[in-house]
């Protein structure tokens, strides 16, 4: 069974790292635009078996709800490691044996990505993990089974997760997706979300709105070079 999981911060704790280039109804408003825009993908991939989201917001559990998901609520977030790991324990108790997390601020992402990455699965016990653009933090994890080892999400928590997937013997498949290691945290992530050809969605709206979308005729064909990116990954993802 293909099972994700998908973490929803408190939107007004959102994009810190941003609060020094935009108001917290700003950040509100990208925080807002990028969950919404993932749970319409997420909804869209065509081989998820079960979704869970865990949140303490009312609003997208109340969504979630809508697509016929799973929800966990919090009573309050401490972090997102600890929010993972207690929606992991929660699935476990429900007999999830697979779970993959996905973070909701992969703007680029594609229904085929989230399948792709149920794709082959390695036999139990096992990990696949997609690193963030600098290879620092993990854009995706499925950890099979799902509390195979505790979460490390934060700085250098790529490194982590590779080290506790080795100290517990798992079978580790790395893959490298463009469009997947696109998350945003600062203004860099979104100069470079800028250079995308991104879909017209919530987020693309915030972009225009707040002057980071090029002209339709600077951004012609930018999508092509990311498919063949992608495509390239994929051949070339393995098992270290």
């Amino acid at each position: 069974m293909n099972v994700l999981l998908i973490p929803v911060k408190e939107v007004s704790k959102a994009k810190q790292r941003l609060t020094a280039h935009f108001s917290p109804v700003e950040r509100i408003a990208l925080a807002d635009a990028l969950w919404q825009d993932f749970f319409d993908v997420a909804a869209a991939a065509r081989n998820v078996d079960k979704v869970f989201v865990v949140s303490a917001e009312s609003r997208v559990l109340e969504r979630a709800r809508s697509f016929g998901w799973e929800v966990i609520p919090e009573s309050q977030q401490i972090s997102e490691s600890d929010s993972v790991d207690f929606a992991s324990r929660w699935c476990v108790e429900r007999g999830v044996d697979a779970l993959l997390r996905l973070p909701v601020d992969l703007p680029l992402i594609q229904p085929c990505d989230i399948e792709s990455l149920f794709s082959g699965l390695p036999s139990r016990p096992a990990t696949v993990i997609v690193p963030s653009r600098d290879g620092d933090g993990t854009n995706a994890l499925l950890r099979k089974p799902p509390t195979l080892f505790p979460s490390r999400f934060g700085p250098g928590s790529f490194a982590k997760h590779l080290a506790e997937a080795s100290r517990c013997g798992a079978q580790i498949r790395v893959i490298r997706n463009p469009r997947l290691e696109v998350d945003i945290d600062d203004m860099e992530d979104l100069r470079v979300l800028s250079a995308h050809d991104v879909r017209a969605n919530a987020t693309y709206a915030w972009l225009q709105a707040h002057g980071f979308v090029r002209a339709t005729e600077e951004m012609a064909g930018g999508s092509e070079p990311l498919r063949a990116q992608v495509s390239s990954a994929a051949r070339q993802s393995a098992d270290p």
